[in-house]
């Protein structure tokens, strides 16, 4: 029962993880944010950061890599956010 549950963890983890790709993607091939909501990110980043104080916590891998690659993305979404958003400031 613990390897079916570590695999269903692990599959959550990876559309979770992965989900934010195409929105990341879409940005930097457009070199436009203009329907991205800065907050969104904001928001994103806080809960995912809880998320691995949460998995460090209770010392779940899977919780803490997942949400790790989840912010590596979100930081790269965030960098393309001010790189190509069009108010200049």
């Amino acid at each position: 029962m613990s390897n079916l549950v570590t695999a269903v963890g692990v599959a959550a983890s990876l559309c979770t993880s992965l989900g934010f790709i195409p929105q990341v993607r879409k940005m930097w091939v457009r070199k436009s944010v203009g329907d991205v909501s800065e907050v969104t990110f904001y928001q994103f980043g806080a809960g995912v950061i809880l998320w691995i104080v949460y998995g460090a916590a209770r010392r779940d891998p899977v919780i803490i890599w997942a949400n790790v690659v989840t912010l590596a993305t979100l930081v790269a979404g965030l960098i393309l956010f001010y790189r190509y958003r069009e108010d200049g400031s």
